[in-house]
């Protein structure tokens, strides 16, 4: 059910240059109209030191509908906005921009996380599945011999029949990986320090310490927030522990990995690494992760990109839809939670 045009919530769009013509296909447009007393020609860049224009519309508007490259909301920006009632986020995170101010005014606060979780989650599965397959050592063997080869002794032990994934965190998107592992003939260890075994059991998982996954597992694949406590949590000793041959992935954050320490293990070729991320980013235009062969480098894609931005869209504006109508968000954003979360 549409709400009545006169219960319309007045939203204004906020969100950085050129993302609001890669999120809104027309179809996104026309429900947003329909959801909302909007001027859909009207994306606010800077809520910080607005133009009249947007000052005006934030002055009046209940809800925000934000995403990347959104403006802080501080205590001057809300005071600018006396009757904004909620946030609703089209991406992952509200870290930057959903400050304390937010809170502490009683804002409801939504995001499209579980949406972004998605992909990430696709993307860590195809490169779990290719990593056990030895997929990039034979395609670049492959490259290099360019003839006959004895491939049943290249790959002798590949496959992923009763391989161990570990995955490092039971965040949203590592609840998706393992998911959509569950198809497959595959053991999957979990460290979580805040997951319960009973819960473990209901996420069809062992649960183990750090350095056990690291010492257990063929594939690791990184799933945690970026905390202070989790700065370089994979270091010098867990991947010491790895054993030759093992596959690390990450599509969290660069930072969760001491890169000084994997590089001492990528360069002689004593493990491989997938990596989405890296510390910094992009790496030094010198850095050997763009040569070495056993490194798979993408640059931060795992997320939603290209089409996969609807998906979104399409949250948000559900979102949007359920605030119209009184219900509460699907997808809330509570405070307490964003200290263990990305």
């Amino acid at each position: 059910m549409q709400p009545t045009p006169d219960h319309r919530p007045s939203v204004l769009l906020a969100m950085g240059p050129d993302i609001y013509e890669r999120l809104f296909e027309p179809r996104h447009r026309a429900r947003l109209t329909a959801l909302a007393r909007t001027d859909p020609t009207l994306v606010a860049h800077d809520l910080a030191a607005p133009a009249p224009r947007v000052a005006a519309a934030l002055a009046e508007a209940d809800v925000l509908l934000t995403c990347w490259g959104a403006t802080p909301l501080t205590a001057q920006v809300l005071a600018a906005a006396p009757r904004l009632k909620a946030v609703v986020h089209a991406a992952g995170s509200v870290k930057h921009h959903v400050t304390d101010a937010c809170w502490e005014r009683g804002l409801a606060v939504s995001s499209a996380a579980g949406a972004n979780a998605l992909p990430v989650a696709e993307y860590t599965l195809a490169t779990i599945l290719l990593a056990n397959k030895r997929v990039l050592r034979s395609a670049h063997v492959y490259r290099e011999v360019r003839a006959d080869h004895d491939w049943r002794a290249e790959l002798d032990g590949a496959g992923n029949y009763h391989r161990t994934v570990g995955v490092v965190g039971a965040s949203r998107i590592g609840r998706r990986v393992i998911e959509l592992l569950r198809p497959f003939d595959l053991r999957v260890l979990l460290y979580d320090p805040f997951v319960t075994a009973d819960e473990a059991a209901r996420l069809g998982v062992e649960p183990v310490t750090l350095d056990e996954l690291c010492a257990r597992a063929h594939v690791v694949s990184v799933h945690a927030p970026q905390l202070p406590e989790t700065h370089h949590m994979i270091g010098t000793r867990q991947l010491s522990l790895m054993r030759t041959g093992t596959t690390l992935i990450n599509t969290a954050r660069g930072s969760l990995i001491d890169e000084a320490a994997l590089l001492r293990e990528l360069v002689p070729g004593r493990l491989h690494a997938v990596l989405d991320v890296t510390d910094p980013e992009p790496p030094p235009a010198e850095s050997p992760l763009y040569e070495l062969p056993n490194v798979l480098l993408t640059p931060h894609v795992a997320g939603s990109l290209g089409n996969e931005l609807h998906r979104m869209t399409d949250h948000a504006l559900d979102e949007l839809e359920r605030y119209a109508q009184g219900r509460p968000f699907a997808d809330p954003v509570h405070p307490a939670a964003l200290g263990r979360s990305a």
